[in-house]
């Protein structure tokens, strides 16, 4: 009998808490600011899910065939009904898909599943922001004084 060794598959790594408010203050800076500007209000800072819906999604991403998640950002149209308090702003939305090693390189497909609506990528999102849409400081992760040139300046 042979045996196959699989080999996890690993993208990612846990990272520390330096590392996070590093990435939350540049983020504020380079890209909320500008985005909030453009706006004409506040764009999304973070989003989330349960743990319990991200079981979910995985348990049904892992029965599907998929073996990675791709995490893609994008931005509510300004027309969405469904949530009109998210409508503008941005999002992330998680999507399952297969990553395989092949003899011609890496192989990155979405999964698909059968709904009643036929084949659809099967895909997670319209998550929320904190309780009430109101951002807490997340223990300081991230607290970052914006300078807005003539408009002043704001702790977020």
């Amino acid at each position: 009998m042979t045996t196959i060794e699989k080999k996890s598959l690993r993208a990612g790594r846990f990272v520390d808490t330096q590392h996070v408010d590093t990435l939350i203050r540049t983020y504020k800076q380079e890209r909320w600011i500008h985005n909030s500007e453009r706006m004409g209000r506040e764009d999304s800072l973070s989003l989330f899910y349960s743990i319990e819906e991200l079981e979910d999604f995985l348990a049904k991403a892992k029965e599907a065939g998929a073996n990675t998640v791709t995490l893609h950002f994008g931005v509510y149209p300004e027309n969405f009904t469904e949530k009109p308090t998210h409508a503008g702003k941005q999002t992330t939305v998680l999507v399952a898909t297969d990553h395989q090693q092949t003899e011609a390189g890496v192989s990155h497909k979405n999964v698909y599943i059968d709904t009643n609506k036929g084949k659809q990528l099967l895909a997670y999102n319209v998550g929320t922001w904190p309780p009430g849409g109101v951002e807490t400081d997340y223990d300081g992760l991230g607290i970052t004084i914006v300078d807005k040139g003539n408009d002043g300046m704001v702790v977020i």
